[in-house]
């Protein structure tokens, strides 16, 4: 049997948002792989081995799938979201690059998925319409100086932003500094939306003007969006829509 590795993205969370060509790729699988809870989204069944570790051995994890797939495992290597954003594709691909050889001739697979970002942008109506930027605010694989400087840029090019893993119980002071910058550089109250476990059912939505944010609003299951200075919100009865338009106003 020829082994392949399938780099696949769950969604955000709810079981519809799973695309078809995922769950082909996991009704054929012989071994799965990924950080404990998304692996723990994937149903057991006879001929299928599961395999979850932390989420910070994600080069260990990486080198496991290689390895089973060499010796002729169907591997399904799992990720939330899309696997292509802050996730495990481009581990796998690292992982690739520094091995041996024979792992180059591996099928190698990257089946995309909804990602946080764009799920919440959805609920929201469509913050991102317009050019956005995707910033992760975990310091744990780059220094703090590179993301206030991808900040300040980011609200000086008047991009709409995305913000993933925005505060953790072990470095809060990120998004506290994070505020910060944006109320120091972008010199308007433009709109940020808290999105926390979309497509959950204890999914919470927030639009909260940017002078009102506080660090308190967001955990590791938010995501938060800023809006660009053209994002607008329209209001009404069923609730507010926020939406940046694809013509830039001068």
């Amino acid at each position: 049997m020829t082994g392949r590795v399938s780099i696949v993205g769950l969604g955000p969370g709810n079981e519809d948002l799973v695309t078809p060509q995922v769950r082909a790729a996991l009704a054929t699988a012989t071994d799965v792989v990924g950080y404990f809870p998304y692996v723990a989204r994937v149903a057991p069944r006879d001929g299928l081995t599961l395999h979850g570790s932390d989420n910070r051995v994600e080069i260990d994890r990486s080198q496991h799938a290689l390895q089973m797939a060499a010796q002729g495992q169907q591997v399904v290597v799992v990720s939330s979201g899309d696997p292509g954003v802050f996730a495990m594709a481009a581990a796998v691909f690292e992982a690739l690059e520094k091995g041996p050889a024979e792992w180059l001739d591996i099928q190698i697979d990257v089946l995309p998925g909804i990602t946080a970002m764009l799920a919440a942008s959805a609920r929201a109506g469509a913050p991102l319409g317009h050019d956005f930027c995707a910033i992760n605010l975990s310091d744990n694989l780059k220094p703090w100086s590179t993301i206030e400087k991808r900040l300040r840029l980011a609200a000086e090019a008047d991009f709409a932003m995305a913000f993933y893993n925005p505060r953790s119980k072990s470095r809060p002071e990120g998004f506290v500094k994070t505020l910060e910058i944006l109320k120091d550089a972008c010199g308007d109250d433009r709109p940020v939306i808290f999105a926390r476990n979309v497509s959950h059912a204890d999914e919470e939505l927030r639009i909260v003007p940017l002078s009102q944010t506080t660090p308190d609003m967001a955990d590791m299951r938010t995501m938060v969006l800023v809006g660009s200075s053209q994002t607008r919100i329209i209001e009404r009865p069923q609730g507010p829509i926020v939406y940046t338009p694809r013509s830039v106003l001068e």
